[in-house]
């Protein structure tokens, strides 16, 4: 084949290319604005970032909060992980190792510096998802001054919600029936709430409800996918590559959440600005 006709065809795939993207975008204008508003957001690069981030500072924060801690609340923090993850096994064993011990070498071990480095650390992960907020509702950065303090109230909120994890997931006793919808019910409240705070207040509750309730409803669906899955990869994980084999399954499990997250908050902007929807929530004109 000449070099003309090679040309001449690859000009020809270009166009029709091109004409096939205008024409979807003219017959499917919402998944056009969906797709662009999941560019918009870096959504596999930010959800890296944040399992990253929530991988080095605030589970180690979890476990600095479990030296500090009765064993009351270690034991409801075991439960939660186990219940969240589905673990059992050599996972489950390798987990309560981690919160076995509670004694003055722990604590002294951990130190009173160590503490305020880890917590001060651990709001890289709150910034984090503070800016996926912003480009997600196209805001510029909020001001140090106004946001500083909401990056420790994220990180404690989130903090207690783990410990508690557990008993909401058994329905305080009652059963998954109450449980399941109350743990809904709670994720939405608390997505809902990250939004509003990450943002510093510049949007309305309303039109963040969308985006709580798809961030809620994808989350709890991992984790109910995640007692099925996860038990299994952790432990073969486990008895090929040791502790290693922990790292990367449990990293891997942050990746697929925080896409999850990311997703929902994006895809939120974009039905909140749908019309029908718009009208309800009352949603700002997009800018």
């Amino acid at each position: 084949m000449s070099e003309t006709s090679t040309t001449s065809t690859l000009a020809r795939v270009t166009r029709w290319a091109t004409a096939r993207a205008q024409q979807i975008q003219e017959e499917f204008p919402f998944v056009t604005r969906m797709t662009r508003q999941l560019v918009a957001v870096h959504l596999l690069d930010s959800a890296t970032r944040l399992a990253a981030q929530t991988f080095l500072t605030a589970l180690p924060v979890l476990f600095v909060v479990a030296a500090f801690t009765p064993a009351s609340v270690r034991e409801q923090l075991v439960s939660s992980l186990r219940d969240s993850l589905g673990l059992d096994g050599a996972s489950l064993d390798q987990v309560r190792q981690v919160y076995g011990s509670h004694d003055a070498a722990t604590r002294n071990a951990t130190g009173f510096i160590g503490v305020l480095v880890l917590l001060v650390s651990a709001t890289a992960c709150s910034r984090a998802l503070q800016r996926v907020c912003e480009r997600a509702w196209h805001l510029s950065p909020g001001r140090f001054s106004i946001v500083a303090w909401r990056w420790l109230a994220w990180l404690a909120v989130w903090l207690v919600s783990a410990v508690a994890q557990g008993m909401l997931r058994d329905g305080f006793g009652v059963g998954l029936w109450l449980g399941v919808p109350l743990t809904l019910l709670t994720s939405t409240a608390l997505w809902w709430w990250t939004q509003h705070l990450l943002l510093g207040g510049r949007v309305s509750w309303l039109p963040l409800l969308p985006g709580a309730v798809l961030t809620a409803v994808g989350v709890v669906g991992l984790t109910v996918a995640s007692r099925v899955y996860v038990p299994r990869t952790l432990d073969r994980s486990l008895a090929q590559f040791g502790p290693l084999g922990l790292v990367f399954t449990l990293l891997s499990w942050l990746i697929v959440l925080f896409t999850i997250v990311c997703a929902g908050i994006a895809a939120g902007y974009v039905i909140a600005h749908e019309q029908p929807v718009a009208r309800r929530l009352r949603t700002p004109p997009q800018a």
